[in-house]
């Protein structure tokens, strides 16, 4: 067994396939990244393996320290209730750190422009083109926050406008920001970024909505991009930086 902490990420789960296989692919790619870490992948509802069930194998094969990673982009009702109960009631020999969400970070904002031009968007065309930062959406003030925050500073990367939008929980819908986009800022060329890691149902609602409104570029969700699995690596290590700094000055 490795000395390093087990790192678990911690994902929602779906009923829809693509979700746990996206989620998987960016787990291959944060191994490649660190070959010598243990990284396991559990899931909160869904999906399997659990993650109760990932925490009693570790703890039977003696493991004794895990960095559990939310992968979340938003600090909401998940990382704040649902993952705390989880690991809360995991065997008692296992030392659970629980790592921040993913989100804000400017290696998210990288990513969101990665796909913008996998898409078909260049460097040059971001200042005559709008974008709509489409979210999931929650009933958490704070994660809705979060969102239109990341907006107005995406507003100063060199975007005519930027709007959020959310496919749930809270307005406006992609279409809407779209279609407001247009009359109230008067922008003619529209692209939609979801701001979400997987697909799925409410990832599936923001890419209907782009269309309907005749958004000119919808990108990608952010999936295994390299941004991304450097992103939890870097949560890690956040994690675990206390405990490093206490036993240093022991």
């Amino acid at each position: 067994m490795s000395s390093r902490p087990v790192l678990l990420v911690v994902a929602h789960g779906s009923r829809d396939p693509r979700h746990a296989a996206t989620v998987h692919a960016l787990v291959r790619r944060v191994r490649s990244l660190r070959p010598g870490l243990r990284v396991e992948t559990g899931f909160l509802d869904f999906n399997v393996p659990s993650v109760s069930g990932v925490l009693e194998s570790l703890a039977a094969e003696g493991a004794q320290d895990v960095v559990a990673l939310p992968l979340l982009l938003t600090r909401a009702f998940h990382a704040k209730s649902d993952i705390p109960a989880v690991l809360h009631a995991a065997p008692p020999r296992l030392r659970i750190r629980q790592a921040e969400v993913l989100g804000p970070s400017p290696l998210l904002n990288s990513a969101l422009e990665r796909r913008l031009y996998e898409a078909g968007l260049t460097p040059a065309d971001k200042r005559s083109t709008g974008l709509v930062l489409a979210s999931a959406g929650s009933t958490d003030p704070e994660a809705i926050a979060v969102i239109a925050e990341i907006a107005r500073e995406l507003r100063h990367t060199g975007w005519c406008a930027v709007r959020p939008a959310f496919a749930s929980a809270a307005l406006p819908r992609t279409e809407d920001a779209v279609r407001g986009m247009r009359v109230r800022d008067g922008v003619e060329r529209i692209a939609v970024a979801p701001y979400v890691i997987a697909p799925g149902r409410l990832p599936d609602r923001i890419a209907t909505g782009a269309r309907e409104a005749g958004a000119d570029i919808l990108a990608e969700v952010l999936g295994p991009a390299p941004e991304l699995a450097r992103l939890l690596l870097s949560r890690y290590d956040e994690a675990l930086a206390p405990a490093l700094l206490s036993a240093l000055s022991a």
